[in-house]
């Protein structure tokens, strides 16, 4: 399976579900149903905390006057993930999500700060429930002998709500909207929608190899980008920002029946663009290091669970991010 990336500002979407139930070079399907738990409850600058004064008298984008004063974001995904493998050579996988996000925020405000505006009647709710961007991705690793390096390929299709508000209040596409607070009827951000509106190019290689008896290794990397946007009409225009991911880690083999491992996942986003983008505070660097493990319940069914804990973080403007986030998940080859 590619590893997972959301449309949810730089957050930590980023475990490889492939090296959390081992590489295979078998043929036939394989099924995979995964949970990821995301709550965004920090409000955090560059790589530490910020406030609420902060984000409205030290504003990330100063012609403004002032800034959003986001409260918390909480994303649950559950990906539907299909691989079929022709043979050791070819591959093509189908990553299917569903998106539910729950976002409130005290809305922008301009300078200087006062307590008044994070009382709790200035908060304005937002409810996302519906189908993501799709993912369809090939793979081939014939280049060497043993199968063990390969290479992704693939496309992202515009298959979630997408859209957003226009600076008259004319909304466009299908965008979810504010149902309770200052900010009902209005537009949630174009960032936070269940999908994108655009059609994305990804890339990606991946190596996997035994480094002893008892310990396997793997490292793995994906970019994707934006190469078509359905909203694209001057001053209603959105093109997400390019990610780019790269895992390494090892898987504890002692044992056939249940295996301990650690993954260390970095990801990047660059700044979203267009007149829906929250240029100044979507870009940002994380790294996670991401404990788990995964056990076998019978020939062919495995579950794993995996807790990710940021240990670096670079945030381009002000963006709210998670303490922990958690994924579990069930696999199984027909």
């Amino acid at each position: 399976m590619p590893q997972l990336a959301h449309a949810c500002a730089t957050c930590g979407c980023t475990l490889s579900t492939d090296a959390a139930t081992g590489y295979s070079t078998a043929s036939g399907w394989r099924i995979n149903l995964d949970y990821t738990y995301i709550d965004q409850n920090q409000l955090r600058h560059g790589s530490g905390k910020a406030s609420p004064g902060q984000v409205v008298d030290q504003p990330s984008d100063p012609p403004l006057g002032g800034g959003e004063i986001e409260k918390g974001t909480t994303n649950r995904y559950i990906n539907l993930g299909a691989t079929y493998r022709f043979n050791a050579d070819w591959g093509v996988s189908f990553v299917v999500p569903y998106v539910i996000r729950d976002h409130d925020t005290y809305g922008t405000q301009l300078a200087p700060y006062t307590p008044g505006e994070t009382a709790p009647d200035q908060v304005s709710g937002a409810h996302v429930a519906g189908l993501g961007d799709v993912k369809l991705i090939g793979s081939y690793q014939g280049f060497l002998p043993t199968h063990n390096f390969g290479v992704q390929f693939g496309i992202k299709l515009p298959t979630g709500h997408y859209g957003g508000q226009t600076d008259d209040g004319m909304l466009v596409g299908r965008p979810t909207t504010f149902h309770s607070g200052p900010g009902l009827g209005q537009s949630l951000d174009s960032s936070l929608q269940a999908g994108t509106g655009s059609t994305d190019l990804i890339v990606g290689a991946y190596y996997f190899q035994p480094v002893s008896q008892d310990f396997d290794m793997f490292v793995s990397g994906q970019f994707q980008a934006a190469v078509r946007e359905r909203l694209d009409r001057p001053g209603a225009d959105f093109r997400p920002g390019n990610l780019a991911s790269a895992s390494f880690g090892l898987r504890y083999e002692a044992h056939a029946d249940w295996v301990p491992q650690l993954q260390v996942n970095v990801f990047h986003r660059s700044a979203d663009q267009g007149a829906f983008a929250d240029r100044p505070d979507t870009a940002g660097t994380v790294a996670y290091l991401s404990p788990g493990i995964s056990a076998s319940l019978g020939r062919n069914l495995q579950v794993y669970a995996f807790v990710q804990l940021p240990v670096y973080s670079h945030l381009q403007g002000y963006q709210l991010f998670p303490r922990w986030t958690g994924t579990v998940g069930l696999s199984m080859q027909l």
